[in-house]
């Protein structure tokens, strides 16, 4: 899971209000007949043919900037110059908050795009609200060339709403380089205990100041999430209408975290977000943190940034191994007209399969989605060269989907924000539980 920046509660609020409100409006769209520009019964036969042979415009939003976004941009313009009959029109949004604000909003106001990115966790909210187009006629059966772990977030109530595009897992990033001058395994803990012991032998003091950390992670949902499966439990219940998080799955995370900060070992980035996100990552490449918490698609920037000895690992386990998916999919939009919505589909088809699957994962350290790609003979030769960039892909063994729930984004917001009080000491472990869970149940009963 990548970039979610931004206002967060506050545009989290906004948004279900511009989703309830896209619901009733784009369903009476839905209904209505598709556009064909064919220009009515007067048009002239040469206007016809002129139109006939203009290539389709689409829109696509995506939501990943910097370097990751500068390949996205070169994508679109190779599908471009070999499609002639379709011109995909890109635009940066900025982050997955931000973007999908902006799609509930165009959806309203009827200017939205015909494709966009959409966080994992938000396809089942973006479904319900009848913003997406159903791709099951669209793909016919061509969506089981994709891997099985990674579809878990692109069906809600059998209806296939999205492929994957940009998807990852958490990994544990490591600097051998500390590592191995600490005595430790190179490769990294295997379970809480022994991250706890790895912290403890890598954090380094200079007097009273604390030079270097042994272990950060971003206080977030999704590594919250991470914790809670390797300890046994789940977020939500099975038909998505209870928080099962006060149970001691829910709170060992909290419990092993604000352990190892009392014990000065552990270092919560501060800032909001994926403010806090960076400032880990930036901890890390300085050296001044030993093991982080991030996304497989930091692969690539961190590997580059780095000047020691970069290694990724699983997450360590508790009574199990355990990660989350995450990262985005592609979904078409319900308004778009048929021709937008036939060259739509070409358009995310191309993007997500093999031959762009595979250079889009190397570039990037996002996953590969198809499964030929996995086996093809250009990734095992890169993994066999570089077998930091298949630990995501093997971690998928333990890897499960995002809850995605409507409701689940303001959800996560109340537990993130108890959470966060918990680490920052401003309430035990089981009033900021029990408060999250008082407030989280009330959204689900909505």
């Amino acid at each position: 899971m990548k970039k979610v920046r931004g206002s967060v509660l506050a545009c989290v609020l906004g948004l279900t209000a511009v989703l309830a409100g896209c619901g009733g409006g784009n369903q009476a769209a839905t209904q209505q007949p598709a556009s064909s520009g064919t220009g009515g019964t007067t048009a002239q036969p040469q206007q016809q043919a002129a139109e006939a042979a203009k290539p389709v415009e689409i829109d696509f939003w995506y939501a990943l900037g910097g370097r990751n976004g500068e390949i996205i941009e070169k994508m679109v313009k190779d599908f471009n110059e070999s499609h002639k009959h379709i011109v995909v029109k890109p635009a940066y949004q900025g982050s997955y908050y931000e973007n999908h604000s902006k799609v509930l909003a165009a959806v309203s106001a009827g200017n939205q795009p015909d494709v966009t990115m959409v966080e994992v966790g938000s396809i089942g909210a973006f479904a319900e609200a009848k913003v997406l187009q159903d791709l099951g006629p669209y793909a016919n059966g061509a969506e089981e060339k994709y891997i099985p772990g990674l579809l878990g977030n692109s069906y809600w109530k059998e209806k296939l709403y999205a492929i994957p595009f940009n998807r990852s897992t958490p990994l544990l990033y490591l600097n051998r380089d500390l590592l191995k001058a600490a005595g430790l395994d190179p490769e990294g803990p295997k379970t809480w205990e022994e991250l706890q012991q790895f912290s403890k032998a890598l954090t380094k003091k200079e007097g009273a100041k604390t030079t270097t950390y042994g272990f950060s992670t971003p206080i977030d949902i999704w590594f919250y999430e991470a914790l809670v499966f390797q300890s046994g439990g789940n977020i939500l219940s099975e038909d998505g209408k209870s928080l099962l998080i006060n149970e001691e799955s829910g709170k060992a995370p909290l419990n092993f975290w604000t352990g190892m900060l009392k014990e000065g070992i552990m270092k919560a980035p501060p800032g909001e977000k994926y403010n806090a996100w960076d400032v880990a990552k930036q901890d890390f490449i300085n050296q001044q943190v030993a093991m982080i918490f991030t996304s497989t698609g930091d692969l690539r920037g961190l590997k580059e940034a780095a000047k020691f000895d970069m290694g990724t690992a699983f997450l360590p386990a508790n009574k199990s191994y355990g990660a989350p998916t995450g990262g985005a999919n592609l979904v078409m939009l319900a308004k778009s007209s048929d021709e937008e919505k036939k060259a739509a589909w070409e358009f995310i088809e191309w993007m997500t399969d093999t031959k762009q699957t595979i250079p889009w994962s190397l570039e990037t350290g996002y996953m590969p989605v198809t499964k030929d790609a996995v086996e093809s003979e250009d990734m095992k030769k890169a993994y066999e060269k570089e077998p930091n960039f298949q630990v995501a892909v093997k971690q998928l063994e333990y890897a499960k989907p995002r809850p995605m729930v409507p409701g689940y984004k303001e959800l996560q917001e109340v537990i993130m924000t108890e959470i966060q009080r918990a680490v920052l000491g401003q309430a035990t472990v089981d009033q900021a539980i029990g408060n999250a869970v008082e407030k989280g149940q009330k959204l689900l009963k909505k």
